[in-house]
């Protein structure tokens, strides 16, 4: 048998091993603005009560319903990888695929983990914005223009170039060899029939081919209507050419405008403007400070 102080004491115990201190979103245990303490005249209440964070990330669809207060449903969203993004200058919206989580003014530790919540920056795969823009005004974007290929080309052909002086000395090599191979006999019989047989297969494949490609010009084909009205639409058309470099890559930056931990969905806006301008320039110095 116990004394009356040791059962209380092992009562005492019990009870603060299992219970568990609550989350809430009181401010009577906080300071006052002017430092001081605050006088605990009450206990937590259930309508001040307060859940984990989601820390939603990027992966298979997995949302949990939870009841809240009054008998409305909430939408946990626990992992995402799509969601509705709207292109502000066009006015037209398209779901999209989430790529990657790139920056977060809050937490680094959120764009390592790819956490998606509120105004974090991600990267959206552009496609379906693309797709619209070749079928609304008949321009491709992300496609290079034959002055910039030709640069391209240029700057590739200069090392080269370098290469091939070094390489001089090893051409009378390959040169006499060439000269052995020619002395060599020439293909068999067998050889010959094997050629004939493969010829009629290869013309085959050419056939079906060039048939493919006609098909797909004639299903490309519009009408002097059409065109006219694709004419009339690339009038007023203007992008942002640090969008339109961002559709090259096949990535565009935009930003969370949701709340994937209370709506279960990922929606924002894709980066125009002063704001892509802003956030490029927080990219940079980030990965200047990487590689230093």
């Amino acid at each position: 048998t116990l004394s009356s102080g040791a059962a209380t004491f092992v009562c005492y115990l019990h009870r603060t091993s299992t219970t568990r201190m609550g989350i809430t979103r009181s401010s009577t245990h906080k300071r006052r603005s002017t430092g001081g303490k605050r006088k605990a005249y009450r206990k937590k209440r259930k309508y001040e009560l307060g859940r984990p964070p989601a820390m939603t990330r990027l992966g298979p669809n997995r949302i949990h319903p939870v009841r809240v207060r009054g008998g409305s449903i909430k939408h946990r969203a626990l992992r995402l990888e799509t969601g509705n993004f709207s292109w502000g200058t066009e006015a037209i919206t398209r779901k999209t695929r989430l790529l990657a989580v790139v920056y977060n003014a809050s937490n680094n530790e959120l764009v390592r983990t790819n956490t998606l919540v509120k105004s974090a920056i991600v990267q959206i795969d552009a496609t379906p914005f693309r797709q619209w823009y070749e079928q609304h005004y008949g321009v491709v974007l992300g496609k290079k223009s034959a002055k910039e290929l030709a640069a391209e080309k240029a700057a590739k052909e200069a090392p080269e170039a370098k290469k091939t002086e070094s390489k001089k000395g090893k051409k009378g090599a390959k040169k006499a060899d060439a000269a052995k191979k020619a002395d060599a006999p020439k293909d068999t019989e067998k050889d010959k029939k094997k050629d004939d047989a493969s010829k009629p297969s290869t013309e085959g494949s050419a056939a079906s081919s060039t048939d493919a490609s006609a098909q797909a010009a004639k299903s490309d084909k519009k009408s002097d209507k059409v065109l006219g009205k694709l004419a009339k639409r690339r009038n007023g058309r203007k992008v942002d050419a640090a969008v339109e470099d961002q559709f090259v890559a096949g990535r565009l930056y935009a930003c969370i405008a949701s709340r994937p931990g209370q709506s279960g969905r990922c929606d924002g806006y894709i980066l125009e403007g002063e704001e892509l301008a802003f956030y490029l320039k927080k990219l940079t110095a980030k990965k200047k400070g990487k590689t230093a």
